[in-house]
C-alpha cells in the first residue's frame, strides 16, 4: 500500500441522463481510485460561459494511494468511458461527463496540464457549494481560506439549487455492517493484517491487530522451536486473552463493527503443531479455561495463500527472526488450520484462495476479495 491521501474531487454533467453520468462515475472512481469517503448533494446549476443545458454538479472526498499525475489519467478514463470526447474547441461546451482535482491532501502542484488546488474553484459557485456539504473547514493551502470563507467572497452569483435526488456510496454494497465482529485469519505472511486494516479504513471498522512484534519469546522460538515452543504459546495465551478482552470490551460508537487480524483459537492451531502432544493436552486445558467466555467472531475470513508466495511475503516484510521459517513448519501450520475449520460447524468460516491475487497493490483484486468475503 502506498501513502494513502485525501482527495476532493468536483463532478458535472448537462448532457445525457445527468444524475444517471454522476452515478456511473462515482461508481467508477470507487472502482479505479479508492474509497469514497463523502458525498454532496447534487446541484442543478446553470451553464457557465456558454449556451448550454443546466448542470447537474456534486464533490466527493476519497481517499487513494494514486499519485496526482496517474489519478488525473483515471478521471481522464472515466470521462472517455461514460462518453466524452476531446474537441479542439477551447471553450467551454456540453459534456457527458467532467471530473476535476480539487485538492490533493494539502499539496500545490503546478505542472503542464495540472493545477491543484484547483485554479478556477474560488470563482466557481457551483464548486463551493457542494465543497461545502463535505469540506466547510478545509483550508485551501495558498488561499489561507476556508471553504465556508472562499463561498462568502464568491462573486459568482448563479442561481444554484440542490435537486431532491442523491448519489449512492458504492461501498454499500459491501454489508460489512451486518456484522458485528470479523475475524481475519490466515498463515505467516498472507496478508490478514493489510486486509483487516484496508476494510477498517474504507468501511469505518474497529481494528484490533495482534501485538506479536513486541514477543521477546518470538526470535528466540525460530531459532530454538523445540526448547521455545511451549513458552512463546504460553505468552501469547496471556498476551491475547489481555488484549482481546480489552478490546471487545470497549465499543465505540462512531464504528459499524470490528475487525481483527486474528482470532484467538490461533493459540490452538500454532501450539498443536510447535508442542508435544502431552505438552499440547495440557496448553489445550489451560486455553479452554482462559477463553470459555471470549466471544468469537461471527464472521470468519481464512486467507490461504500456497507456500512459494507465503516465504515471497515474509521475505518482503524483512523480519529479521522470520528468516529462518521453513516450508515444512508453513504447511504444517496450514494444513492445521484446515483441519481446525472443518470441525468448526457453528462458526460462519470463507476460505478464500488468493495465491494468484495482490489486493495490496491491485484495486480490482482487492474488490474481488471484497465481494468474495461478503457473497
Amino acid at each position: 500500500m502506498g501513502l494513502v491521501k485525501t482527495v476532493h474531487i468536483a463532478l458535472g454533467s448537462n448532457k445525457g441522463i445527468k444524475l444517471q453520468n454522476l452515478q456511473l462515475a462515482v461508481d467508477m472512481l470507487f472502482d479505479k481510485v479508492g474509497a469514497i469517503k463523502k458525498l454532496s448533494k447534487v446541484y442543478e446549476t446553470p451553464a457557465m460561459g456558454f449556451d448550454g443545458d443546466d448542470f447537474n454538479n456534486a464533490c466527493l472526498q476519497i481517499e487513494t494511494d494514486l499519485k496526482p499525475k496517474k489519478l488525473l489519467k483515471e478521471l481522464q478514463k472515466i470521462e472517455k468511458a461514460l462518453g466524452r470526447k476531446k474537441t479542439k474547441s477551447k471553450g467551454y461546451e456540453s459534456r457527458e461527463i467532467d471530473l476535476d482535482i480539487l485538492f490533493y491532501g494539502n499539496e500545490v502542484i503546478n505542472e503542464k496540464g495540472l493545477s491543484i488546488p484547483h485554479p478556477e474553484m474560488k470563482n466557481r459557485k457551483f464548486v463551493l457549494l457542494p465543497l461545502m456539504d463535505i469540506a466547510k473547514d478545509l483550508e485551501h493551502p495558498k488561499l489561507d481560506k476556508t471553504i465556508t470563507e472562499l463561498l462568502e467572497n464568491c462573486e459568482d452569483n448563479s442561481e444554484i439549487k440542490p435537486i431532491n435526488k442523491w448519489l449512492k456510496n458504492p461501498k454499500k454494497r459491501y454489508a460489512f455492517s451486518d456484522y458485528n465482529f470479523i475475524a481475519i485469519e490466515g498463515n505467516i505472511g498472507a496478508g490478514k493484517t493489510s486486509l483487516a486494516t484496508m476494510i477498517s479504513q474504507d468501511f469505518n471498522a474497529k481494528l484490533i491487530l495482534e501485538r506479536f512484534a513486541d514477543n521477546p519469546f518470538l526470535p528466540k522460538f525460530y531459532k530454538e522451536p523445540e526448547r521455545y515452543a511451549f513458552t512463546l504459546e504460553m505468552s501469547f495465551l496471556a498476551d491475547r486473552y489481555q488484549q482481546i478482552s480489552d478490546d471487545l470490551s470497549q465499543l465505540d460508537l462512531f464504528k459499524d463493527f470490528m475487525v481483527s487480524d486474528y482470532d484467538v483459537h490461533k493459540s490452538l492451531i500454532f501450539s498443536k503443531v510447535t508442542l508435544p502432544d502431552d505438552e499440547f493436552r495440557l496448553y489445550r486445558k489451560l486455553f479452554y479455561q482462559v477463553y470459555k467466555d471470549i466471544a468469537r467472531p461471527d464472521l470468519y475470513v481464512y486467507l490461504y495463500q500456497n507456500t512459494e508466495r507465503l516465504q515471497a511475503n515474509i521475505k518482503m516484510r524483512g523480519r529479521k527472526y522470520e528468516e529462518e521459517i521453513k516450508d515444512e513448519y508453513l504447511e504444517k501450520i496450514n494444513s492445521g488450520y484446515l483441519e481446525f475449520l472443518k470441525s468448526q460447524t457453528d462458526l460462519n468460516v470463507k476460505i478464500i484462495d488468493i495465491s494468484d491475487r495482490d489486493f495490496v497493490k491491485k484495486r480490482e483484486d482487492y474488490l474481488w476479495l471484497l465481494n468474495e468475503i461478503i457473497s
